[in-house]
Parts: C-alpha cells; sequence; structure tokens
C-alpha cells in the first residue's frame, strides 16, 4: 500500500522573517479580540470570526502579490547587476588581468587584449608573454596601494590584488602627458651680470666699450635665440630672461657653457669679462620668481662670481661654473659706503657683538679685533665672543698677549655671558664666517637674526642668513683681516688708533689666509699689510705667534707620511682612525703638499677632536676644491675648502672623496 504524503504550501511572504513575525503578532491579537469577542457575545464573536476570515483572506492575497513583485525586481535586479559587471569586465576602459596560482595568464578583458595585439596569451606564463609586465608586478606584488610604472612606452597607474591573483591597469598616459607638458612650460626668471664691467671699461676707450658691449650682447643673444630664451638688456651689464623649465634643463644639461665661452674669447680679446647668473622657478606668482632671481645672483655674486646658481622654490640650488678665481676688485667705493653704512649701524645700537667662528684661526680673532676697535672709535661698547674649546698654539700665545691687557681681556666673554648682556637693540657682527652654524656664539645668533652683520672673504653659501642688516662678502679677498684693516681709512682723523697688537693680530691673520702671501693675494692684500705695518703690527710677534710647537710640528710630518696619491696632480692623506688631530694641524699638512712638484690639489681625511671626520683640501687653483667640498656638504673657495662628516668612519669618509674629485675632474673634462 502506497504511504500517503501531504504537501502543506507555505505562504510566499511567510518566509521573510519580517513578514513572518508581524503575521504572528497580528494573529495573536485577533485570535484574543475573537475569544473576548465569543466570551461577551456569541453572535457578535460569530459575526467578528467571519470579518476576520474574510480580511485574513485578503490580506495573505495582497501580501502575497507584494512578496511576488519585490521578489521579481530583486530577481530583475540581480539580472541587470550581474549583466552590468559582465558588461563592465568586458567593456570598460580598465585592463583587468587574471594570474593562476603558477603566474599564468587565467583570463583578461578585451581592453587589455589590445595591449597584445593579436597574440591569444591566455594559459601563457606572464613572464614569456609580457616580461617587462611581469616585472613590473613582481617589482610590487607585495604592494597593496596603487602605483605608477610605464609599460609599453605608456603610464599606468596598476593596482595588484594579491588574494585574488588579479592586476588592474588604468592608461593615463594623456593626462600624464599633459601634467608633464604643464612643468615643462612653467615660466623661469632669471638675470644675468657682467660681474666686471665696470672695472674693465675705466680702463677702455669709448669705441672698446661699445665694441665689448656688442660682443657680449650679441653672444648673450645668439645663445638665447639657440634655445629659445626671452632676453632683454636692461643696462649696461645687466641683462633679464625668461624661459620655459624645459629649456632651463636643455641648458643645464650643457652646464652653462655660455659662462666658459665669454670668458675663454674675452680673454683672447685682453678683456676677460665674467658673468653671473640667477634663476627661479617653482612658483605661479612672477613677483616672487623676479625676487628669487634676483636673491639667486646675489648668491652667485657672493661666490665670486662667473657661476650659475638656479634655485627652484623651497629646494637647494644648484652651481654651475665657477671654476676661476674672483677677480680682484679695483674700485674702494664698496669699501667706503660699507665702512659707513657700518658706522650707521653701530651708532643706532646700544652695544656690539663679534662672533668669530669655532675653532678660531687667526684670521678670525684679527677680524674680531679690529671690528672691536672700529666700535671704540664711533664710541661703542664692543664684546668678542669666545669659545675656549680646542684652542690651537697660535691662538693660546694671542690670548697669553690678550690677558696682559686688562680693558682688551674685559671684551673677551663667553656665549652665555654674551646671551645675557644683549638687548633687542644690539649688534652681532659674524666675521670670517656666513653660516650661523660654524659661529661661537649660535643662540645669541638666533635671537639677533634681524640685528645682523656680515664681514666675510669665503664664497657665500645656502645657509646664509635671510635677513642681515649689511652684508660685507667679498670672495676676491684674501681674508677678512684684509677687508676690516680698509675700513681704518674711513675712520674719524681724532680717534684712538689701532693698537700695536691689534694690528699685528690681523696682519698676522693675512699671512696665514694668503700662506705667506703666496696664494689668494692681490694689490690691495699687500696695501693691507702695508696699512698694518705702519700702525705698528710686529712681524717678529708675528712670526712668534705662528710658530708651531714640536707636538704639531712631529703630528703634521706624521700626516704628510701618510700621503698617497690618486694621480700624479692629486695626494690624499688618509689618517689613522684611532687618532685625533686638530683642524690647523691637518690644514698645514695639505698646504705643504701643494710645495711638491705636479700636485695641484691636496686633500687629507681625518679624525677631528669633536669626533666627526674632517676633510681639508687645497689647490693651486686649477683644481676647484670648493666644489669638491660642497659635494660632500662643506665649502670654502677655489684653493681651500673643508667640510665635516657626521656618523661616517674615516675609509667611508676616503671613498666619497675620492668619487666626488673624481666626478669634478670629469665635469671639468668635459667643459
Amino acid at each position: 500500500m502506497k504511504k500517503a504524503t501531504f504537501h502543506f504550501n507555505v505562504p510566499p511572504f511567510l518566509k521573510n522573517r519580517q513578514m513572518r513575525n508581524i503575521s504572528f503578532f497580528i494573529a495573536l491579537i485577533l485570535i484574543s479580540g475573537l475569544v473576548i469577542s465569543f466570551l461577551y457575545n456569541f453572535w457578535l464573536g460569530v459575526l467578528l470570526l467571519v470579518l476576520a476570515c474574510v480580511g485574513l483572506t485578503v490580506v495573505i492575497r495582497d501580501l502575497n502579490l507584494v512578496e511576488q513583485r519585490v521578489n521579481n525586481y530583486m530577481a530583475d535586479l540581480s539580472y541587470v547587476v550581474s549583466r552590468g559587471e559582465q558588461e563592465a569586465l568586458l567593456e570598460m576602459p580598465v585592463g583587468i588581468l587574471m594570474l593562476d596560482q603558477v603566474q599564468r595568464v587565467k583570463w583578461i578583458n578585451p581592453y587589455l587584449q589590445k595591449y597584445f595585439a593579436d597574440e591569444r596569451i591566455f594559459g601563457s606564463a606572464l613572464e614569456t608573454a609580457a616580461p617587462e609586465l611581469y616585472k613590473i608586478i613582481r617589482k610590487h606584488w607585495n604592494q597593496t596601494e596603487a602605483f605608477t610604472a610605464t609599460w609599453q612606452q605608456r603610464q599606468f597607474v596598476m593596482l595588484i590584488q594579491r588574494q585574488y591573483q588579479t592586476i588592474y591597469l588604468l592608461d593615463i598616459t594623456k593626462y600624464a602627458e599633459v601634467e608633464i607638458k604643464y612643468e615643462n612650460e612653467k615660466i623661469s626668471i632669471g638675470e644675468i651680470y657682467l660681474d666686471n664691467f665696470d672695472e674693465l671699461s675705466q680702463a677702455m676707450s669709448d669705441q672698446e666699450i661699445s665694441n665689448l658691449r656688442n660682443y657680449v650682447t650679441n653672444k648673450l643673444s645668439s645663445w638665447a635665440q639657440q634655445y629659445g630664451v626671452y632676453l632683454k638688456r636692461i643696462n649696461a651689464d645687466h641683462y633679464m630672461m625668461m624661459l620655459y623649465v624645459e629649456t632651463l634643463e636643455k641648458i643645464e644639461q650643457d652646464k652653462f657653457s655660455i659662462l666658459d665661452t665669454i670668458r675663454k674669447e674675452t680673454i683672447q680679446q685682453n678683456y676677460p669679462i665674467t658673468l653671473s647668473v640667477g634663476i627661479a622657478y617653482g612658483d605661479s606668482d612672477l613677483n616672487k620668481l623676479a625676487e628669487l632671481a634676483q636673491s639667486n645672483l646675489d648668491l652667485a655674486l657672493g661666490r665670486g662670481g662667473d657661476q650659475a646658481v638656479i634655485k627652484p622654490v623651497d629646494e637647494p640650488a644648484r652651481f654651475y661654473g665657477g671654476k676661476t678665481n674672483p677677480m680682484e676688485k679695483r674700485t674702494r667705493v664698496r669699501a667706503r659706503m660699507i665702512t659707513h653704512a657700518l658706522q650707521d649701524l653701530m651708532k643706532s645700537s646700544d652695544q656690539i657683538f663679534v662672533d668669530g667662528h669655532r675653532f678660531p684661526d687667526m684670521d678670525s680673532w684679527g677680524a674680531a679685533l679690529g671690528i672691536r676697535r672700529i666700535a671704540q672709535m664711533n664710541n661703542k661698547q664692543c664684546y668678542i665672543v669666545f669659545d675656549e674649546e680646542d684652542v690651537h698654539t697660535d691662538i693660546q700665545r694671542l690670548l697669553q698677549e690678550i690677558k696682559q691687557d686688562s680693558e682688551l681681556n674685559a671684551a673677551v666673554i663667553t656665549p652665555e655671558k654674551a646671551d645675557k648682556l644683549a638687548t633687542d637693540e644690539s649688534l652681532l657682527i659674524m666675521v670670517d664666517h656666513s653660516n650661523p652654524i660654524m659661529g661661537a656664539a649660535q643662540e645669541l645668533n638666533q635671537r639677533l637674526s634681524n640685528r645682523t652683520v656680515i664681514i666675510d672673504h669665503h664664497r657665500r653659501g645656502e645657509n646664509f642668513p635671510a635677513n642681515p642688516l649689511l652684508a660685507y662678502v667679498e670672495p676676491y679677498a684674501s681674508s677678512a683681516c684684509e677687508l676690516i684693516t680698509e675700513m681704518f681709512e674711513y675712520q674719524a682723523g681724532d680717534v684712538e688708533p689701532i693698537s700695536e697688537l691689534e694690528a699685528t693680530a690681523m696682519l698676522a691673520g693675512i699671512v696665514v689666509d694668503t700662506q705667506s702671501f703666496t696664494v689668494r693675494t692681490g694689490t690691495r692684500t699687500f696695501d693691507a699689510a702695508s696699512y698694518l705695518r705702519s700702525s705698528g703690527a710686529d712681524v717678529d710677534q708675528v712670526s712668534y705667534f705662528l710658530k708651531e710647537n714640536r707636538d704639531n710640528y712631529l703630528a703634521e710630518i706624521h700626516l704628510i707620511s701618510l700621503v698617497d696619491f690618486l694621480s700624479d696632480q692629486i695626494a690624499i692623506i688618509t689618517a689613522e682612525a684611532d687618532r685625533k688631530y686638530d683642524a690647523v694641524t691637518a690644514a698645514k699638512a695639505v698646504d705643504s703638499l701643494l710645495s711638491v712638484n705636479q700636485v695641484e690639489a691636496s686633500f687629507i681625511v681625518y679624525q677631528r677632536t669633536n669626533d666627526k671626520i674632517g676633510i681639508s683640501a687645497r689647490s693651486n687653483g686649477k683644481i676647484n676644491v670648493q666644489l669638491i667640498m660642497e659635494e660632500l656638504g662643506g665649502g670654502g673657495h677655489l684653493t681651500a675648502g673643508a667640510t665635516q662628516l657626521a656618523d661616517k668612519d674615516i675609509t667611508a669618509a676616503r671613498t666619497e672623496l675620492v668619487a666626488a674629485i673624481k666626478k669634478q675632474t670629469e665635469a671639468a673634462t668635459e667643459v
């Protein structure tokens, strides 16, 4: 006998949990109401029961219709979404690449297929089908964020979903080209200045001046036309130019050869002209660019001229040229104007502080003593800020002489005392350096950053103070003492003159920086030395100050014995890692090597007393050691430079030095 089977069809709406809960609640209320109605009145209960049955039939039917319509709508929507997803995978302008576990191509959409032409790559190893794309994907396989990459000479934004073995590629070549074009067509503003036109023209006839001016203008115009640069002459020695960043990059690739061309050709005409160039870019405000271009030109001039300085907004500067020694100026007009400006600043200040560089030499101390004397000539109290850390023997002997002069000795104070004495009306004068980090009074420098004067003979660097009241930076000068000595000629005649000790210290500063008048010495150097000698400078005492003690002399000889030669022209001393040397001893060692036949540049790598690695460099002028030291974070002159390296050992520092030397010598050879 066949077993009976019963099927109970549940209304569709009861399959919905929320609708089922509502239905049960309504049924409970309805049953409760019917029970109460039957208890109250039988016929009333019968009537309500009939109405309830009819109502429930209508409600169940309508709810079933609503549920059916909702289900139909969801089914249609699911179909549309599913179809849309399929169409999107096939039609949307984004490449999709799916790989299997062994990096074979599992599937690609039609949009990506066009990058493989008609080649069918399904089932092929990606490394074989698209090796460049494979390398890109493997390189960024663990990267969860989108990245930009170049494939088939086109730019893509790629996203890798490693868990799904899926890669998405969006071609942004068109937008990348627009961005590149935008960047390339940004405006740069530059200024060109003829460094020594005024000096040369003083000894030339009108015809010669006109010929020289026309030659330079024609040469610059041809150069500007070659690169598509807008060039406008402002006056006899000043030009303004506008160019695109793309054009500037081409000129930089040529390393501003126009500087060398004009210098070499005018030398052949017996009128050597050098150019300084300052260029700025990276801002939409043309007024700001013009100001920055002028600042870059000032930086080029402050570094000695004959060079180009390119500095984008808020980025480090780039330097080109600067291969020649700065030419000595023939006029003293600037010295007189600076002296008068300095006198006015001194008179408007309540007191003056002189800040030499740390680990001072005779030039730094001589300049400080000279400034103090000038302040006294203008009836102003002046203090010399001095830190006794690591003082060489020459300064020790000078300090012994200073202590015998009670008034002068009282003017020498520590940085801490200077900070206490200073007021907002005080004046800070930096001598023999222009980098606040190198100063002995760094806290005072920060406090008086808007009340600062700079007197220096080193080439101007990027860390130059932002707003000095007065800057007298002359790289052509032999020393800071030479610059300050010239100021004495413009002081009042009825004041107390420079003392014998001060004159001796300043003469010693000139002797040290010129290596006894053998390097970087001009006519004004001898004029300054002559003035100091006539003011009582004692040459015997200069010799006494500069004498080496036995230990330093033996250390210097020992360092020289460690020399090896990178070539016939370049000598390098590499000191021991376990022995420390002071900067003066190291500098004298490399100075001595320049007396060796054929040696054009000498370097020393040594452990300093401050636990940093020091590098000192000297040159006879044929090799620009300033550029080499700047490559390592330092600076200096064409013929003298230095730097300090932290967190390096002797071997690593020497390796970096050799790399910088080769880079600069190769660049000089290319020019």
